[in-house]
């Protein structure tokens, strides 16, 4: 790999997981303080109507977004006509579901949440504004820009949640969190990029970027209807309150698998684009950074699962002691996302967005399968048989990277394996704590640091060359 281009993924890579865990951090702690106020079935009544927000930004994107920063030539035309249709298409959506409105919360026995969705689905026309300007810095790999964005923003919302929940606004507060984060974003993107659009509108740009968008658009919208299928399960044929331990199992979860997945998507898609064509020089990219990458998230992840019970009681009180389970099993099924994403990601670049399209129905095609054979016992055992769909499928992933970049499986397994033994191994000893009589701040707190003493010394030994490369890329960046 060329020092430029290093650089470049690197930079891109710390800006990305800046952007990513400084928003988690925030959303995290204002998370818990809302948590600890506001009513369960609140949650869970708010986590039902966030599907069709999710849905409609995916509709809006419409995998645009990847298609305008693989175009090399990418011209204030492309940028003018993307803008107008999505705008277009959020506008409509807004209306559908602004009529839609009284049948979607008589479906899920939510009368008294009509004026709550309307005003909450408003975010859907704020996110077409500023999209392009987004996308045009993840195209100039300008991913410092897009973090301080998402910062700020995420601030301010949390600031906005906070004072209304003191005030006792009640489900409002997570309406409130919502709308005040996009149209902070707005807001904010026209200091960073002084973009505006013309009065041009092409659609022979639109039908050219749809052939390579409609993959990224297929998956997107698998993606975010299946993330949000057993939210719509348990609030349809469940309580609300069990949505509402479900959403927040999975929001704590989604600390690690949606972070991660959305750093490597920003900081490492651009620079695939950049050699797709150069394969053995991908494949010294793809397996240095599944390397470094699982080094980071195996051990995050196996510290979750063992310490999920003090971790949840400590942040948010006995009162969510139902979700632990749930979350101990959505950490488990999202365990090798990351590889999945970074997978998926080489694919794109190198124009293979059917395939992944094909994988992603594969990959939903058995979670459907999983649902209808365990529904009937219960959210817990329906996770289990997500466990499985999801193995299965980042399985036949590698195996589409092997006919791509040419790796072999047999190396694919070993640029993991020591790492998950390792992370595995010092869960299980630091497990032992729960055994003990301690409070569950203290069994906490005794995990954490046990867990990060005795990795951090393997690492030193075992992986000698990683750990130089590491030290050495820190002193660089600290004193760039």
């Amino acid at each position: 790999m060329s020092d430029g281009l290093k650089n470049k993924m690197i930079n891109g890579l710390a800006w990305s997981t800046v952007n990513v865990f400084g928003v988690q951090f925030i959303q995290l702690l204002v998370g818990i303080f809302l948590a600890r106020i506001l009513h369960v079935e609140e949650f869970g009544q708010i986590g039902i109507l966030f599907f069709f927000v999710g849905i409609s930004t995916v509709l809006i994107d419409g995998g645009f977004g990847q298609a305008l920063i693989r175009k090399i030539d990418a011209n204030q035309v492309d940028f003018s006509s993307i803008f107008y249709l999505n705008f277009f298409i959020s506008v409509l959506l807004y209306a559908i579901l602004f009529f839609a409105t009284p049948f979607i919360v008589g479906f899920f026995n939510l009368p008294t949440l009509t004026n709550v969705a309307r005003v909450l689905f408003l975010s859907i026309i704020v996110f077409s504004f500023y999209f392009i300007q987004q996308t045009q810095l993840s195209k100039k790999l300008n991913f410092r820009a897009n973090a301080l964005v998402n910062i700020i923003s995420v601030a301010i919302s949390a600031s906005v949640a906070l004072t209304s929940a003191l005030q006792g606004y009640g489900i409002w507060v997570l309406v409130f969190q919502q709308l005040s984060f996009h149209v902070s974003k707005a807001l904010i993107f026209p200091f960073f990029l002084r973009w505006k659009p013309d009065f041009t509108f092409s659609w022979n740009i639109v039908k050219e970027s749809w052939k390579f968008s409609i993959g990224i658009f297929g998956q997107s919208l698998l993606n975010v209807l299946f993330i949000n299928i057993y939210t719509l399960i348990i609030g349809k044929f469940d309580t609300v309150r069990n949505v509402g331990y479900y959403t927040q199992a999975n929001k704590y979860s989604e600390t690690v698998n949606v972070a991660s997945n959305s750093i490597l998507s920003a900081g490492t898609y651009p620079i695939f684009a950049q050699v797709q064509d150069d394969q053995p020089r991908l494949l010294r990219i793809y397996r240095r950074l599944v390397s470094s990458v699982t080094m980071l998230t195996f051990p995050l992840a196996i510290f979750l699962i063992i310490a999920a019970k003090p971790l949840i009681i400590t942040l948010i009180t006995e009162k969510w002691l139902e979700s632990v389970v749930l979350f101990q099993l959505l950490i488990i099924s999202n365990l090798f996302y990351p590889i999945y994403t970074i997978n998926v990601n080489i694919l794109n670049a190198r124009g293979e967005s059917k395939n992944t399209l094909k994988l992603e129905i594969f990959k939903k095609t058995l979670i459907l399968l999983s649902i209808a054979a365990t529904f009937s016992f219960g959210i817990k055992v329906m996770l289990i048989s997500l466990i499985v769909a999801n193995t299965t499928a980042f399985v036949a992933s590698s195996f589409l990277i092997k006919k791509s970049i040419v790796h072999y499986l047999r190396h694919q397994i070993l640029d993991i394996a020591t790492t998950l033994i390792l992370s595995v191994t010092i869960g299980v000893v630091m497990a032992l704590f729960n055994l003990t009589t301690y409070s569950e701040f203290v069994k906490l707190i005794m995990m954490m640091l046990g867990f990060a003493l005795l990795y951090l010394v393997a690492v030193r030994f075992i992986f000698k060359d990683k750990w130089a490369e590491a030290v050495k890329n820190l002193h660089t960046y600290l004193h760039t």
